[in-house]
């Protein structure tokens, strides 16, 4: 007998932070042309887009407007 385990828990995110969330990403990744979907963003990639997105779900819709990663030669100001 085969048994599938299915998640003990599991939750949609609601409308208002689906909405939120929408509109972060759309902040964080402005389009290159305004009004074609199709021309990509002007930042990112579409992979950095889902994961904006996600982390914004996972805080309901919360996001730090924090800046990018910095690099790896960088180092803190002292």
């Amino acid at each position: 007998m085969l048994t599938l385990g299915a998640p003990a828990t599991a939750s949609a995110i609601t409308a208002e932070v689906a909405r939120a969330c929408d509109a972060a990403v759309a902040k964080a990744f402005p389009p290159r042309q305004i009004g074609n979907p199709a021309a990509g963003s002007a930042k990112g990639t579409g992979k950095d887009r889902r994961e904006y997105f996600q982390k914004c779900v996972a805080n309901n819709g919360k996001v730090d407007d924090a800046p990018a990663e910095t690099s790896k030669d960088s180092k803190p100001a002292k």
